[in-house]
């Protein structure tokens, strides 16, 4: 397992989709996992149980009404702890058995974000609740699967803020907050040895060169 982060912008996605095409040309199955703590597939039900699973085919500035209708939700603490606690079983669910799983049958699986995405994640939208001291969030990560890289892309704010602009993203992340984001991944890059930090400056071709250097799929 091969796992992504880092902050918005920095060509993760990009990356993901170099790196599948590059191993499914060597005969590797790939299975590209997007996650995040509150939005895997095993969330929808919930959702929908909380009141505030959104519908796809409601009309224009749906997304808007239904962002805030979630933030309602979330602020009521009863909800919002039951929400997290829920979002951590699923994600223990996902990282812990099912990556595990798919791996045993010979399965590459490339995580678009892990375990650290969603912690910042519940850090900064959370702040009153201690989720990291729960002996649930220790089982999480201390059962999920140890990515043999984990690649963590960073750019500087202001380009980040520049290519939401141009990606158009719904709800970009304030400055401040992306400031707080980037501090929190440059650490997390330099904390683990299985981290590897990627400049998302760099060319679209560097990048990919580097990431297989690091998989050790081509020399440097």
């Amino acid at each position: 397992m091969i796992a992504f982060s880092g902050i918005d912008g920095a060509g993760k996605s990009t990356q993901i989709d170099l790196l599948k095409d590059y191993l499914e040309l060597n005969g590797k199955k790939v299975l590209v996992f997007w996650s995040r703590g509150g939005y895997t597939p095993g969330m929808i039900f919930v959702k929908k149980l909380l009141g505030f699973s959104a519908n796809e085919n409601k009309i224009k500035h749906s997304e808007s009404r239904q962002h805030i209708k979630r933030e309602k939700s979330l602020s009521n603490p009863t909800i919002r702890k039951l929400w997290l606690i829920l979002s951590i079983i699923d994600l223990i669910c996902y990282y812990s058995i099912y990556i595990r799983i798919k791996e045993i049958f010979g399965i590459t699986i490339l995580c678009d974000r892990y375990i650290k995405d969603t912690e910042i994640d519940f850090r900064l939208n959370f702040p009153q609740e201690r989720f990291y001291n729960w002996w649930l969030w220790s089982l999480l990560e201390h059962s999920s699967t140890i990515p043999e890289k984990h690649f963590v892309a960073t750019i500087p704010v202001d380009e980040s803020i520049r290519r939401s602009k141009l990606k158009n993203e719904p709800f970009p992340d304030s400055k401040q907050v992306l400031d707080m984001r980037l501090e929190i991944y440059r650490k997390f890059a330099r904390e683990e040895l299985y981290t590897v930090g990627i400049n998302g400056l760099n060319t679209i071709e560097e990048i990919h060169a580097h990431i297989l250097f690091e998989l050790n799929l081509i020399v440097e």
